[in-house]
């Protein structure tokens, strides 16, 4: 385990910068995942981390040793970090073995080192050990090649987009069987994505990553529960965002007059809701309500995703579309008079008109 330690980290690509003072801490024996849209620099923060570009400016301490700094480059083959690429990128011509332990010394791959340990740890059983790649599956492909990437017994484990690939029930399955063996060895490890829930799931912290900046670093409820900007939490996930004053720890908006979290802004804000605070009822008599009452509402259209729900709704109040995602079995009919309220408190970002 070591801890990664960046400071001011820059990287241009001509005149065009892809990082710009990046300032990231990744303590020992943590996972912390890099969200961020495609074009914001996450898979060039990686290869700076690994040693495979250099650094235009800025630190990188490792286990606090320099490996990138002002006059100091330290090659990958001496930075002791494990990479595992998208699609795990396995030699097809070699068993599972032979991958495991391809990075190893000499007398090392002959003696077969702690390949039933990583095969165990990984979740694979032994017997897989002479299979070629081909006779795996997708996931089963990616557990091998972070057996591969644990064998050295790296300082540090990087992931870029590891699971982009694989087919969504899989996905799922392998993101916790990665977790699991990340957790067992005892690995520091640093995860690129651009899936919300890839990143919210697995990582300890999530830092997200936009147009070579740090936004916010956070734990994962604090970032989903309390992004910094409204950009933000439209990009973390889904978001119900309205026009309100807020006041007296209390916001009142067109779904009444509604709880919010500490520490907000008052005056004119915009208020933060995430579609699963909408709870649907019966349809109220009246179209006004408060924060003990619903407001009517009829459903416009509905996606139907099995376990949940996705349903668009047309505010009788002043006839403004709004998303609220509700449990399968309780999927309203399309044209269905509702009630709505809201459930928990709400976040606030500050309006200036």
């Amino acid at each position: 385990m070591a801890e990664l330690r960046i400071e001011g980290l820059r990287k241009n690509f001509g005149t065009h910068p892809v990082l710009s003072d990046l300032d990231l801490i990744v303590p020992a024996g943590e996972f912390v995942a890099i969200l961020g849209p495609s074009g914001s620099g996450k898979t060039t923060l990686l290869r700076l981390v690994c040693g495979f570009e250099r650094a235009d400016g800025g630190t990188i301490l490792l286990n606090q040793q320099t490996v990138s700094g002002p006059g100091v480059h330290l090659p990958p083959d001496r930075r002791r970090i494990g990479y595992v690429p998208q699609e795990g990128a396995l030699f097809p011509h070699l068993s599972v073995v032979e991958n495991i332990v391809f990075g190893l010394p000499r007398d090392q791959r002959r003696a077969r080192y702690r390949v039933d340990e990583l095969l165990e740890i990984v979740g694979l059983p032994a017997s897989f050990a002479n299979r070629a790649p081909q006779q795996l599956s997708g996931g089963q492909q990616q557990r091998v090649a972070l057996a591969r990437a644990l064998a050295p017994q790296p300082a540090l484990v990087l992931l870029d987009e590891p699971f982009s690939a694989l087919d969504a029930a899989l996905r799922v399955e392998t993101r916790k069987a990665v977790a699991d063996a990340l957790s067992a060895a005892g690995a520091t490890a640093l995860l690129v994505t651009h899936d919300q829930s890839e990143a919210l799931s697995m990582g300890h912290q999530v830092a997200v990553l936009w147009e070579g900046r740090l936004l916010q670093i956070a734990g994962p409820e604090t970032l989903y529960r309390r992004p910094v900007t409204a950009e933000l939490a439209r990009f973390v996930g889904d978001a119900v965002l309205l026009p309100g004053i807020a006041a007296g720890g209390q916001v009142s908006c067109t779904l009444g007059t509604l709880p919010m979290m500490t520490d907000m802004p008052q005056g004119k804000v915009s208020v933060l809701l995430r579609p699963e605070q909408i709870r649907l009822g019966p349809s109220p008599r009246s179209h006004t309500g408060t924060a003990d009452s619903s407001i009517r509402a009829q459903v416009f259209d509905i996606a139907f995703y099995g376990h949940d729900a996705c349903v668009r709704l047309h505010l009788a109040t002043d006839g403004s579309l709004l998303t609220a995602r509700v449990p399968g079995h309780r999927c309203p009919a399309q044209g269905q008079d509702v009630g709505l309220t809201v459930e928990g408190e709400v976040a606030t970002f500050a309006r200036l008109s």
